[in-house]
């Protein structure tokens, strides 16, 4: 979903920034960056000092962080170029979409109904809702099974390093879109193909993946 249904680095930058400020915590952009695509138990765990994590409790630090988020993000959300055309295109073709991420399911709810696509996906699968997020392959291999597919079956859009893993140890083919990293730096992954965006994807493309 981040990064991928919507642009939506920038305003988890801000409000981690946010986050930090509240609690006195200092982190940089690279470190952001080594967690992104993780679920949001890892990335306090990795980003927060221990005495606040055990003070606070490491899911209510999440909450309060992607409260924030969606906050600052509401009034402007807008979906990926091209995700609308796309999803018209998947759904005209018989596809079924399911949206496996590793963020809360009320950032999920929030981003499809926001963007009004909540009719174009068939099955949700949230961080929270699993036992491991990224980069091990639960949420994927969640997501294929309730669609009704096998994991060869299907192809994953992903932004993110841990996503690109977790989609790979699947079985499943994946399309990088770079709109968090750089194609210099996706390129360095085990990706199948990578786009700047939906405008580039077409269904043939997707059916050749899965096909090859």
């Amino acid at each position: 979903m981040d990064g991928v249904l919507v642009n939506n680095l920038d305003i988890h930058r801000q409000a981690f920034a946010e986050f930090f400020r509240r609690y006195n915590v200092v982190r940089t952009f690279d470190d952001l960056s080594r967690v992104f695509g993780k679920g949001n138990d890892d990335i306090m765990g990795e980003l927060m000092p221990k005495d606040i994590v055990e003070r606070v409790g490491i899911r209510e630090l999440g909450y309060q962080k992607e409260a924030i988020y969606r906050e600052i993000y509401a009034p402007i959300i807008t979906p990926q170029p091209g995700l609308i055309d796309f999803l018209a295109a998947a759904e005209a073709s018989g596809l079924r979409c399911a949206v496996g991420s590793s963020g809360y399911r009320v950032n999920v709810d929030f981003v499809l109904e926001r963007c009004a696509i909540q009719r174009h996906f068939s099955a949700i699968v949230a961080g929270d809702e699993v036992t491991r997020c990224k980069p091990d392959p639960e949420i994927y291999l969640t997501a294929a099974e309730k669609l009704g597919l096998n994991p060869s079956e299907c192809v994953v859009f992903e932004d993110a390093e841990a996503g690109i893993e977790a989609a790979k140890r699947a079985g499943i083919k994946v399309v990088a879109l770079a709109t968090t990293f750089s194609r210099e730096f996706l390129a360095k992954t085990d990706a199948d193909a990578i786009v700047d965006d939906f405008r580039d994807v077409t269904i043939d493309m997707l059916r050749n993946l899965v096909e090859a």
